[in-house]
């Protein structure tokens, strides 16, 4: 029985690139914390004074559409 130089090079590049494919991956890395809480009293007063003025547009609007009536 004869060996081939081909067969046993070939027998080497089969073991080379199935212990790569065997090798376990890293683990995920972890995840980051999440961010703390935003405060909201930073643009709360321009809130408020923007649901004033809507309130007040809304009222003028409505008694200005009951008066032409």
């Amino acid at each position: 029985m004869k060996i081939d130089l081909f067969k046993i090079i070939l027998f080497f590049i089969g073991l080379l690139c199935c212990n790569s494919s065997f090798a376990s991956n890293n683990p995920p890395p972890p995840i980051p914390p999440p961010p703390p809480g935003l405060p909201i009293d930073g643009e709360l007063m321009g809130l408020m004074f923007a649901s004033v003025i809507l309130g007040f547009y809304k009222i003028y609007k409505y008694k200005k559409a009951s008066s032409q009536t």
